[in-house]
């Protein structure tokens, strides 16, 4: 059996050398980490090889090598191919995670074995494998991270990367750690506020298509029976309720009708939403579609207080990590969702590169209140930007939830009056011709009498 030289490092960080018998370079590897080692060079020594005889038998995988643990066997699941991207919830936790693995003073490569030992199999758990791989290479661990953009995107590997060269890894993950924890928090805020109005919407709607498809026919058939006229209000609703119902309404005079309405009125949601998507491709429809969304009533303040304290953030973030300025609006632009905001950080970072102002070209592009102009523009002054734009994040992420209070509050009773009056409509037009027909029943019984 071929004999391997190695080189790794012990769990404490350590430089260790030695010789391992083994079939081939992998099963070297392997049998060098099953002691706890992580194997920086593996070469195999000619001409010297160990027989079955002399050396006993070859150890199976996962069985002690030189009184070494076991050699871990990797299991199906972690080789498994992962669709989509790290979840932010699960990244939070891997940061915090490490910000106290290197606050206590563990190395690096030993601390990722550690958080990969802790996931569950999954696209983090192979990340972190690949990371710790790359690591004990001599790789630098923002360079590992950025291999791996599902998980890691350009501000966390360009903070990682100030850390590194600073000194004070532990600080910046735990700013990170912040960093994202807040991001969520202002998210979860916006989602939850959301839910309640969509959930009543949605409700109210299967409602009313429940009422227009089933119950306005059977009206219609009894309505038919009669032989009456009916009034106009009577006569659109019965229109609407027949498109809706389409083929599943027997009483329909429209045979040409295939497709029911109400699959329509259900699918121009998703119609509207990819359309949508597809016109934001291109530069003058995302251009367009911010400007109109930031302008709208209400829901434009809303986004547009929720996208100031999320870029003054991650700018303020940035640049108290040590990024350089340029790079940290450039990051700050790219993570920036909104068209007319990306255009100001561009207007920002030409001035900035130019020597000139920080505030001007944000006071001149109109997409901030006067007060972050201004508190920009002392941070400046007084060399303390980063400060004044993570306390921007602070009150603004303030007045995101008192503007989410204040639209749900005045949903309420909108969607109330709103959805009373439909409901009002429908069973005015439904009870008219009633109205009109006892009316007309009772003057004709009178008469004969």
């Amino acid at each position: 059996m071929p004999t391997f030289q190695y080189e790794a490092l012990n769990e404490a960080g350590k430089p260790q050398k030695g010789q391992v018998a083994a079939t081939s370079s992998d099963d070297a590897i392997a049998r060098i980490r099953g002691q706890g080692l992580f194997p920086t060079a593996v070469r195999e020594v000619k001409g010297k090889k160990t027989g079955g005889a002399k050396g006993g038998a070859t150890p199976a995988a996962g069985t002690p090598v030189a009184g070494g643990k076991p050699a871990k066997k990797k299991s199906i699941l972690d080789a498994q191919i992962s669709f989509g991207g790290v979840s932010r919830k699960h990244l939070t936790t891997f940061t915090r995670q490490f910000s106290t693995l290197q606050d206590a003073g563990l190395p690096i490569l030993r601390s990722l074995q550690i958080l990969e030992q802790q996931q569950k199999p999954g696209l983090l758990k192979n990340i972190l494998s690949q990371m710790a791989e790359d690591v004990s290479s001599g790789s630098t661990l923002s360079d590992a991270m950025s291999r791996h953009p599902k998980a890691f995107d350009r501000l966390y590997c360009k903070m990682i990367a100030a850390g590194e060269v600073a000194g004070v890894l532990d600080m910046i993950l735990q700013r990170l750690a912040e960093f994202l924890e807040k991001a969520a928090k202002l998210k979860r805020r916006i989602v939850g506020a959301m839910i309640y109005p969509a959930v009543v919407i949605s409700v109210a709607l299967m409602i009313l298509m429940f009422i227009m498809v089933v119950i306005v026919p059977k009206f219609q058939k009894i309505f038919d029976d009669f032989g009456t006229s009916l009034p106009g209000p009577t006569v659109m609703l019965i229109y609407v309720s027949n498109w809706l119902a389409g083929p599943l309404n027997p009483t329909n005079p429209n045979k040409t009708q295939t497709i029911p309405g109400f699959v329509w009125v259900v699918g121009a949601p998703f119609v509207i939403y990819f359309g949508l998507k597809l016109f934001r491709k291109g530069n003058v429809g995302k251009a367009s579609t911010d400007t109109v969304v930031l302008n709208a009533p209400v829901v434009g303040k809303l986004i547009g207080k929720a996208t100031i304290a999320k870029f003054t953030r991650t700018l303020g973030t940035l640049i108290r990590a040590g990024v350089p300025i340029l790079d940290a609006i450039t990051i700050t632009k790219e993570t920036t969702s909104n068209w007319k905001f990306q255009s100001a950080l561009q207007k920002v970072h030409d001035s900035v590169r130019q020597g000139e102002s920080f505030a001007d070209p944000l006071r001149q592009a109109k997409v901030c209140d006067i007060i972050v102009t201004n508190m920009i523009d002392v941070g400046e002054e007084t060399g303390d930007l980063d400060k004044m734009l993570l306390k921007i994040a602070d009150n603004y992420d303030d007045e995101v939830d008192t503007a989410v209070a204040s639209m749900v509050s005045l949903l309420e009773p909108i969607m109330i009056l709103v959805l009373g009056g439909v409901v009002g409509t429908i069973v005015v037009c439904l009870f008219l011709p009633m109205v009109k027909l006892i009316t007309s029943m009772t003057g004709g019984g009178g008469g004969g009498h």
